[in-house]
């Protein structure tokens, strides 16, 4: 099939090169920070409908933490996928009922998080930090879990070793998701897939003309079975673009909402909101889902013993009796009263 003409650069913007990170509890970055599959063991249904986002805010200073916070509850967001958090380490805080998951660098450069509403919060497995482009966070779904990635890739000035480590990191992310779970892969990917539909893959909705990053983009959901979520809804340009140039002069599309193919009946519609705000030059893609998600509903209570039915019950008080002189008649094998 032909394809248009590839552009040979990104032409959207600048970044860093990669440097390891160390996480805040002291582990490497490739460790697990929560135990991610023996937890759940009592679990109800949550909701069958979530409205998740991603959006690239440039910096999560205080302020902006609260501004997003708010726009989170404007939208209707149960969870939000960040790009460029430039915070140090990786870590997990909460903040005014909503749980902050994120993962950065030594120097606050780059860096990702995720963001979940509380009644979400509850029903979280586990997350791994793999670096500060790459970010997994496995939640508890019903009848089966819910992983998202949330990245950001490098930009056009960065050279081709911090491309390929990248995704290097994305299929190590990847590998930790069972397959017949359903896959969220969102983010700046810093990459322009275009309008030509390829395959089952891309739609004819995306906006602008596809460049190098977004052939490579492309050939990673191909081998991932991987389709790329926004470009499948048909939507006015405003709809579509997710960054502007300073001085407006140039939109393009180059954040995304993934979904592994199997699922892709689940994502109902994709689409940005220009009119959320927290300073940055990037507007959010908002997906709306139909899956079903679990929580922990079973409090803990204490154990009663019934001592009555000692007095009452012949055949109860004699069981009991033999338990307990079994166990104190182990003691006699100990020779000084210390050990007894």
């Amino acid at each position: 099939m032909s394809r248009p003409k590839i552009k040979s650069k990104n032409d959207v913007k600048e970044g860093s090169c990669f440097k390891s990170i160390p996480v805040s509890s002291g582990r490497e970055s490739y460790v697990p920070q929560v135990t991610p599959d023996r937890h759940q063991a009592t679990a109800r249904k949550l909701k069958d409908k979530l409205n998740i986002a991603t959006w690239n805010i440039r910096t999560l200073l205080q302020k902006t933490l609260e501004n997003i916070k708010q726009e989170m509850e404007r939208m209707k967001l149960n969870i939000l996928g960040l790009s460029e958090v430039r915070w140090k380490g990786a870590g997990k805080i909460t903040s005014g009922g909503h749980e902050i998951i994120y993962s950065d660098g030594t120097e606050s450069e780059k860096g990702v998080g995720i963001i979940v509403e509380q009644t979400v919060s509850k029903a979280i497995k586990g997350y791994w930090a793999l670096s500060d482009r790459v970010l997994l966070v496995k939640i508890a779904g019903k009848p089966v879990d819910l992983n998202i990635i949330q990245v950001y890739a490098p930009t056009a000035n960065s050279n081709d070793e911090d491309l390929d480590k990248f995704y290097n990191d994305l299929d190590t992310a990847k590998t930790q998701c069972k397959s017949q779970d359903p896959l969220i892969i969102m983010g700046d990917f810093n990459a322009k897939v275009g309008t030509e539909k390829v395959d089952d893959i891309v739609g004819k909705h995306g906006l602008g003309i596809r460049n190098e990053r977004g052939e490579k983009l492309i050939e990673w959901c191909q081998t991932n079975n991987i389709i790329v979520g926004n470009t499948w809804f048909q939507q006015p340009p405003r709809r579509k673009r997710t960054w502007k140039s300073p001085g407006d002069e140039t939109r393009n599309q180059i954040d995304y909402m993934m979904i592994s193919k199997r699922y892709r009946n689940a994502l109902l519609l994709a689409k940005t909101y220009p009119s959320a705000d927290c300073y940055s030059d990037y507007v959010p893609v908002v997906g709306k889902f139909k899956l079903k998600l679990k929580k922990n509903s079973k409090p803990f209570t204490n154990i009663k013993f019934d001592l009555a039915i000692l007095k009452t019950n012949q055949t109860i008080r004699e069981k009991y009796q033999i338990s307990v002189q079994n166990k104190f008649e182990s003691l006699g094998d100990a020779e000084e009263v210390e050990q007894q």
